[in-house]
């Protein structure tokens, strides 16, 4: 598998062997003979016709570990690639990333919540509520727009709402949206929309494995149910498609479950919050904007508290190490002065500014543990040219 670990399964620095996310729509449209906007590290036979799915949650790690509820999917494993969705390992950046095939410090989608620099303020970038204009804040072209200006039939299929959406329109604009909320909906729209064009790139996405692993966690019955589902729902996408279709199937980032009597209560522990203006990020990946020069305080006093169970970093060291790839002026600003990553089965939360129903969830990600970052790309190729 791609993506070797060091200490405490925290990803080395970006390699340039080291495949990610943000290669996947680059290598799709380059078999559909785009160019793409970035040289991808994955290189796909050319194909006329391609749709790809996004699972929302489905790890690499939790995929081979319940393979033998996954019969199709398994079929694939052998010759899957391994990615690394990028840091953090969480569906706002990682949508960037696949959206655009740029790294976070390209795209500008570096967490869940995010600060807008020029505003001091936090911002939620899933609900997009009260969010900045999202062209602006990601004004990239996405790989859907190039493959759509180059005459490819560009069509995603997903919930109604996601259509407009601040974070579609920032990640995933391009083409034609078509809404279809049931797994089986969604399969049938992918199949007429790939059958409607000779040169088409379908996207599906679909977010039930996700919403498993969150409300009952990756170990539950009902994490193990839903993966049934889309297995089946995806071994007939494939049985059903033109014969000179490619299908891929990836994700956006793993899981683990996080014990409730493993989680840090900021309420509880408001020296925490010493030299701290605002608190982002997520659980496992907190981001930390800081009073000016409280850095490395803030940064040590993290650090001694949660000892081996989180990697505390200042910012211009995780940048230095590659986490984000190369980050532009715009976007430096945006990431936490310092950085906490959970490394064990800890979680940070703060229950007294933080959702009820967010404090009950038991499948948390965002950090750097290959259990969250892993990432498959299965691929089942055209079966003629």
């Amino acid at each position: 598998m791609s993506g070797a670990t060091a200490a405490h399964g925290v990803p080395e620095p970006l390699a340039p062997s080291t495949p990610h996310l943000w290669d996947v729509l680059p290598a799709v449209v380059s078999a559909l003979g785009v160019a793409a906007p970035t040289q991808p590290l994955l290189t796909l036979a050319p194909t006329r016709r391609a749709v790809v799915v996004l699972v929302d949650g489905l790890g690499e790690q939790l995929l081979r570990r319940r393979a033998g509820h996954a019969p199709f999917l398994r079929t694939g494993l052998d010759t899957a690639y391994g990615l690394v969705c990028g840091y953090p390992s969480t569906t706002a950046t990682s949508m960037g990333s696949f959206g655009t095939g740029l790294p976070p410090g390209a795209h500008g989608l570096v967490g869940y919540e995010m600060l807008v620099p020029t505003e001091d303020r936090i911002f939620n970038a899933l609900s997009w509520q009260d969010g900045p204009d999202a062209r602006r804040w990601q004004p990239e072209p996405t790989v859907f727009e190039l493959a759509e200006r180059a005459g490819v039939a560009v069509t995603r299929i997903g919930p109604g709402f996601f259509d407009g959406s601040g974070l579609t329109t920032a990640a995933l604009r391009g083409g034609n949206f078509v809404a279809a909320q049931d797994l089986s909906a969604r399969v049938e729209a992918a199949l007429a929309a790939v059958r409607q064009s000779r040169r088409a790139l379908v996207y599906l996405y679909w977010g039930d494995v996700d919403k498993a692993g969150h409300v009952h966690g990756v170990d539950s019955w009902e994490w193990t149910a839903e993966l049934e589902r889309v297995d089946a729902a995806l071994a007939e996408l494939v049985a059903r498609v033109p014969r000179d279709t490619t299908v891929l199937v990836t994700a956006d980032h793993g899981m683990v479950d996080v014990p409730f009597d493993r989680r840090i209560d900021l309420a509880d522990e408001t020296g925490l919050l010493t030299g701290v203006r605002h608190v982002g990020g997520e659980p496992r990946a907190v981001q930390l904007y800081t009073q000016p020069g409280a850095s490395g305080d803030v940064a040590a006093a993290w650090q001694s508290r949660l000892g081996e169970d989180a990697r505390v970093v200042c910012r211009a060291d995780l940048v230095a190490e590659g986490a984000f790839g190369p980050v532009s002026d715009t976007v430096l600003p945006r990431i936490g002065d310092v950085l906490v990553n959970a490394v064990s089965d800890i979680a940070v939360i703060d229950s007294s500014r933080m959702r009820p129903e967010l404090l009950r969830l038991v499948g948390l990600h965002g950090s750097v543990t290959p259990a969250e970052a892993s990432i498959p790309l299965l691929v089942w190729p055209a079966r003629i040219a």
